[in-house]
């Protein structure tokens, strides 16, 4: 499941499946990917529209096989709602399932604009934002841009956001998005970051991760 915005024509997931979306643009190409180059047992990770919490809640799952200790930063102008999160289905499937979805709510029912222990190896922080506010420097090693789509809102996928991204990561960290468009490359490169296009998941021929240069 997810939710549809009819009022722009957009949903925040793909209809090819939420979960298939998120495991190949952020835990494939993003988290993993991230692990096999920096090894070490801590990830800091800056999620770019928080939304449903699917990444945050896959990002913890993969890091309880890992054992990686993770802090996550979930940046989101509008939360969604209670009602909206009671019809998500994202915690079935899986074994432990009723362990698992009580571990999906919990990351909505932890309160924002302040640090929690998710599990004793994932604390979450979210910060309920504009991306146009967000000033941190160099804290990350990891960035989820899961901000909606550039045909419906342009504004966040500037060189002034990308930036902003830019300047959060720590050298050598790398930001990974669903989008592939020519301008979205165009402008990560214009602040200096390296782009290299991956294919797409499901239904996408393909997407972007880009690499602040050490």
């Amino acid at each position: 499941m997810t939710i549809h915005l009819p009022e722009w024509g957009e949903s925040y997931h793909s209809k090819h499946g939420a979960i298939a979306e998120a495991l190949h643009v952020f835990i494939a190409t993003g988290f993993s990917h991230k692990l096999d180059h920096i090894g070490g047992n801590d990830l800091n990770i800056l999620e770019i529209g928080f939304g449903t919490g699917l990444n945050a809640f896959l990002t913890l799952l993969e890091a309880q096989k890992k054992n990686i200790r993770i802090f996550y930063k979930g940046v989101e102008a509008y939360p969604v709602g209670r009602e909206e999160l009671d019809n998500l289905n994202f915690g079935e499937g899986f074994s432990e399932e009723e362990r698992v979805k009580d571990v999906f709510m919990k990351l909505h029912e932890l309160p924002w604009n302040e640090s929690c222990n998710v599990t004793s190896d994932f604390t979450l922080f979210k910060q309920q934002a504009y991306f146009k506010d967000i000033e941190d420097q160099e804290v990350f090693d990891l960035i989820y841009f899961d901000a909606f789509g550039p045909r419906v809102q342009p504004e966040l996928w500037t060189e002034d956001i990308f930036l902003k991204m830019h300047r959060a990561l720590k050298p050598d960290g790398c930001l990974v998005t669903y989008s592939a468009k020519g301008a979205v490359r165009r402008a990560m490169q214009s602040v200096g970051f390296e782009v290299e296009r991956l294919p797409g998941p499901p239904g996408k021929r393909e997407m972007l991760r880009a690499r602040k240069k050490s």
